[in-house]
């Protein structure tokens, strides 16, 4: 389904709840993503904001690589409520955020 990890796109939504305090470490994060998870975590924040729906994920994937003009870091911090509409897309994608939160915090 999902190239990119659950665990990644939680550890995306921590960090941007910590944007001031982490904002060169979530930029680093994402810049060492492959374009595909780039263009995935784009789609899910897309669902999580209700852009997209949850089963449109392919469609948002290929919308996110056609529409790619600026660095995803950037795009991505400069999206007003980042964390809430990631953990909205994982949750639309039946995925258990507060599990995959918990165990990124744990370790």
């Amino acid at each position: 389904m999902l190239e990119i990890s659950t665990r990644k796109v939680a550890q995306v939504a921590l960090m941007a709840r910590e944007l001031t305090r982490a904002e060169g470490e979530l930029r680093a994060f994402i810049d060492r993503m492959g374009e595909d998870e780039q263009a995935e975590l784009v789609a899910i924040m897309w669902i999580g904001r209700d852009s997209f729906e949850a089963g449109d994920l392919q469609e948002a994937i290929a919308t996110a690589r056609q529409e790619a003009t600026t660095p995803t870091a950037d795009y991505l911090i400069g999206t007003p409520h980042l964390a809430d509409n990631l953990e909205a897309g994982l949750d639309a994608l039946g995925i258990d955020v507060q599990g995959v939160e918990e165990d990124v915090i744990g370790r």
